[in-house]
């Protein structure tokens, strides 16, 4: 059976084991095996916590302003502007990411900066939304094009409808929000570990055999991994970070980047890599910069126009250089 249905388990291999498990979790929920279990185990494992389902609206339009009229803070913006350019940096490696799963060719740095412009303006309407936070590029679903190997424009498009849709019903998008905490934990394991073999694999244009890649591959992993971990856990014992001044916006605006590994991380390899004996000729090579030579503009190759146009003639009103 297994053998007959190898490509639908291949690909759909994940929304079948989720489905399988949070099923078998309102089954537990609804035979009341968590009702005398501790907080901490309800909270994450049962799927009507909190009577989410049950008290959600049939139908809910969201509008802009809905949560009062904004305000305008010159501190808060300033810590929110540093907020945005972390997101930027991590969602840098998303879109390269996702353009390395597609097979698409290496991304021009005008396409890279469409994507940039793109979230901003997801940002904005986030803000006159009014919701908790502004808009990211999802990892997750860098990971999920890589396992069901689907690059196509119009599963995003169709997926981006139903998240429309099923942010104005109240009812089914409370049904997903009831998946237990453990099943997307397990998500992350599984989509997240795609995205870091993709980073990796960029290693193979570089020269691992000197020392230079060495030392700025492992120096920049080691602060990536050691500084966010001392910023988290001075602010989870102490209560707010380890820059702590009677101004809360650039308190802020310090914590908030040095909490991020992949800005930590990306920071000091992009330092290093542009100071030492970058002018070196053979250095260049080391580096790989010669592989994206010709990706440097739109029109320097040919297959661009396939990856990267936009639809429905758009290209007309946001060229690309």
């Amino acid at each position: 059976m297994i053998h007959s249905g190898r490509n639908i388990l291949e690909r759909f291999g994940v929304l079948i084991s989720v489905a399988i498990v949070w099923i078998y979790a309102h089954i537990l929920t609804v035979s009341g095996v968590y009702n005398h279990t501790a907080l901490r185990t309800q909270i994450s494992c049962r799927t009507d916590r909190t009577g989410l389902i049950h008290s959600a609206p049939w139908i809910r339009a969201p509008y802009p302003f809905q949560w009062g009229a904004p305000s305008f803070h010159a501190g808060e913006a300033f810590a929110m502007m540093m907020a945005a350019f972390v997101a930027l940096v991590e969602s840098t490696g998303g879109f390269i990411a996702v353009s390395r799963y597609a097979s698409a060719t290496h991304m021009p740095p005008s396409i890279l900066s469409r994507g940039v412009g793109w979230q901003g303006i997801g940002i904005l309407l986030s803000g006159l939304f009014g919701s908790v936070s502004g808009s990211s590029v999802s990892m997750e679903n860098a990971g999920l094009l890589a396992l069901t190997r689907i690059g196509s424009r119009r599963v995003v498009q169709i997926s981006a409808g139903f998240m429309i849709f099923f942010s104005i019903l109240g009812k089914f998008g409370a049904v997903f929000a009831s998946i237990p905490a453990p099943i997307i934990a397990a998500l992350y394991c599984l989509l997240f570990a795609y995205v870091g073999g993709v980073g990796l694999s960029f290693l193979q244009f570089c020269n691992l055999n000197t020392f230079r890649t060495k030392f700025i591959l492992g120096y920049s992993i080691f602060l990536g991994l050691s500084v966010p971990q001392y910023f988290n856990e001075h602010e989870a014992i102490n209560g707010y970070g380890p820059v702590h001044t009677s101004s809360r916006w650039f308190n802020n605006i310090v914590n908030v980047p040095f909490s991020s590994e992949a800005f930590v991380a990306a920071i000091v390899a992009y330092f290093l890599d542009n100071t030492l004996q970058h002018r070196d000729g053979s250095v260049r090579k080391d580096r790989g910069k010669h592989w994206w030579d010709q990706f440097r503009t739109f029109k320097s190759d040919s297959r661009s126009e396939e990856f990267y146009s936009l639809p429905f003639n758009l290209n007309r009103y946001f060229p690309s250089v």
